[in-house]
Parts: structure tokens; sequence; C-alpha cells
């Protein structure tokens, strides 16, 4: 989706549009499931709810950052009201499942049915997924005027600042405990590179001028 609205803009090729709309289509018929009221990683070929680890799993930055997609999407076809219920809908379940309760931040994984998650990183807190959740917290807020948005952008903020982000050199650290606590000081490899945070920045950086 992401892609082809950056595409989208660059271009102007309708084509753009047309794949937006299969993917939108394609998650909400298949990857949301209401009776877990998350938007599952895995699924069969034909949506298709598998009761196994892979398919009971959950990532609420994954679907985090999709909500904040199909809500930039509903922006940009003049605050259309459907994309933007559905993409609220996407942050409500997927922050009531990924939200800590006990220490703050978001949970990597989570289990549908609420069971064991099978990867050990599964209670540990990554940078990206509160880089998506500031953005989606904060266009959800600007888009509705819920402070129930403006409380959760606050939350979301305030604990990534204060734990990921580095006072002495700068940047963020990307892998922590549960508990907030320094996993490692590694700030780049494989998975790590400058993406979601400079993104995070810059995007709520333009919609804070907006408001």
């Amino acid at each position: 989706i992401v892609t082809a609205q950056i595409l989208r803009e660059a271009t102007g090729d309708p084509m753009c549009g047309e794949w937006i709309d299969r993917s939108i289509a394609e998650i909400e018929r298949d990857f949301m499931k209401p009776e877990f009221r998350a938007v599952l990683e895995t699924i069969g070929a034909n949506g298709e709810f598998f009761d196994t680890f892979e398919g009971r799993l959950i990532c609420p930055g994954h679907a985090i950052e999709c909500a904040w997609f199909i809500l930039h999407e509903a922006k940009f076809r003049g605050g259309d009201a459907r994309l933007r219920e559905l993409g609220l809908q996407i942050l409500d379940w997927s922050w009531e499942l990924g939200w800590d309760q006990e220490f703050g931040g978001l949970l990597y994984y989570r289990d549908a049915k609420g069971l064991p998650c099978a990867e050990y990183w599964h209670d540990m807190k990554f940078w990206w997924p509160h880089n998506e959740a500031i953005i989606a917290t904060l266009l959800a807020y600007s888009m509705t005027g819920d402070a129930k948005y403006r409380e959760w952008h606050r939350r979301a903020h305030d604990w990534a600042h204060a734990h990921f982000h580095d006072p002495e050199f700068g940047e963020w650290f990307g892998y922590l405990h549960r508990d907030g606590t320094l996993s490692s000081r590694l700030k780049g490899n494989s998975w790590k590179g400058p993406f979601h945070l400079p993104r995070m920045q810059w995007y709520c950086w333009k919609l804070l001028e907006e408001m």
C-alpha cells in the first residue's frame, strides 16, 4: 500500500490506486479476523485460519503500520469515512493487543488465542513498532479529534523517547527487554536501518504543521 502511495505521488499513475484498492480489500477480507479482534500475519490461500503457532501469530507493530497506511489513504481520498473507520478499527484492535499494561511499550508478538508464542523475542520491545504507533495515533487524532488517540500518542511517544533514544550519541537503540532495559547497544544491522525512525520524524513533523 505505502509503496503504491509513494509511486502515485511521484508519477500519478492510476494503476497505483488500483493496487491500493486490491491490497486493502485483501487485508479486510482475509487477514482481519473479528473473532480475534486482530490482523493475522499468516493465513491460508483462501483466507482461512490455521490453528498453529504461525496461524495464530499477531504482530501489533505490523498491524498498526497497516492501520496508518489505510488512514493515510482515507485522508488522501478526502476523508473517506469507510476507510477511516477501517483504519481506526485496526488501530484499536492492535493497541489493545499490543500495549504492555505492566511495563508500557508495545509487545512484539501476541497469540490470537492468548496461547504462548513460539518466538523467544515475543515480549521484547523493538524500535520500529513504536515508530509506527507514534505515526498512527497522531494521524488518528488529527482525523478524529478523539482524546483517546491523543492519549495513546502521548504514551507511545513518551515511552519510546524515554527508552530507545541514546542521549549521549543520538539515534535510537533497536532492542529492549520487556521492562524497557537495554538488550543491545546495536543501532544498525541487517534489519535496523535508517528507515522507520526518520520516516516517523518526517511524517509527524509534516502532520503537525498541518494541524
